[in-house]
């Protein structure tokens, strides 16, 4: 599991931050989360290729989580983009751009769907075979909502020893790999556990910004392997939380620790702050292992 931080820093632009935007690679597959301006510049920067981001999640319509997004439409239409795009976000994303693509005389020459949201609920909003995707309601100015990615567990993997010992035939390995159990000509049952080994441990990602401190989403990300939680605020500055509905350093820590993930990513700084490094320092007063995010930091997850 692979998440490059786009951009981290909430409000505004600068020319040395950038707002809500990353890549989360699971199972071998790449989703865009949020698309604030500047993103597709972001994503030239560090060599991602625009024709693998076929899904978007778009958390909320405040302009740093989405104005970049009309851009890396056009530009996909300027590349003769031929695979279908979907984008997932709340009710009215739909609507704001297209009116954009509409006034401007600019059609996407490929499939581009949009999926609504407005439940509350925690609801699944992407499956296939391998990763599962499903909302976390979050507590913002707007409706807003998080996402939790969830890898499906993989095939068992082959023991060849005890496959070559047995001179079992290889039109059956994947037959074996779904944990099948094999009957051989004189009648043996091998069992499934004297063939392979256990499959890697499925990964769990979960995003959480924009958001006030929220134990109710506690039950939705509970030992996830790695929680992106928003810090807007160094703790001097808790009492700016209540009317601007965010978090602070310490608060996604104790979110953190409650749920028990095994890693936390810190992100979605305010711009007052010179120094990035005091978001780590208070959270890990209260859970140790912090990761500092920062626009065009990359990390890598393994089991």
């Amino acid at each position: 599991m692979k998440l490059t931080i786009l951009g981290c820093y909430s409000a505004t632009p600068r020319t040395i931050t950038n707002p809500t935007s990353q890549i989360i690679e699971i199972n071998n597959q790449m989703f865009l989360i949020d698309c604030g301006e500047g993103t597709q510049v972001q994503l030239r920067k560090h060599k991602i290729k625009f024709s693998k981001i076929n899904h978007i999640f778009i958390s909320h319509l405040h302009g740093d989580h989405f104005y970049g997004l009309v851009g890396l439409i056009s530009t996909f239409m300027l590349l003769n983009r031929q695979n279908d795009l979907h984008v997932y976000g709340p009710k009215g994303i739909k609507e704001v751009i297209l009116l954009q693509l509409r006034l401007s005389n600019s059609f996407t020459g490929y499939g581009l769907y949009f999926h609504e949201l407005t439940s509350k609920e925690s609801q699944v909003i992407y499956e296939d075979n391998k990763v599962k995707v499903s909302t976390i309601p979050l507590q913002h100015r707007v409706y807003t909502n998080g996402f939790l990615f969830q890898e499906k567990p993989g095939d068992r993997k082959l023991n060849l020893g005890a496959v070559f010992n047995y001179e079992i035939d290889k039109c059956y390995y994947q037959k074996i790999k779904n944990g099948s159990d094999i009957t051989l000509d004189d009648g043996r049952v091998i069992p499934n556990e004297k063939l392979t080994f256990d499959p890697t441990p499925p990964e769990s990602y979960a995003f959480c910004s924009d958001t006030k401190y929220d134990e109710s989403i506690i039950p939705l990300i509970e030992n996830v392997d790695v929680l992106y939680h928003e810090s807007t605020f160094l703790e001097q500055d808790k009492d700016k939380t209540t009317h601007t509905m965010h978090a602070t350093a310490i608060e996604a820590a104790i979110i953190a620790k409650k749920a028990n993930v095994g890693t936390l990513v810190l992100g979605h700084y305010s711009t007052r702050y010179g120094n990035i490094k005091l978001f780590k320092e208070e959270a890990k007063t209260i859970f140790e292992n912090v990761l500092l995010g920062d626009d065009g930091k990359v990390f890598e997850f393994n089991k």
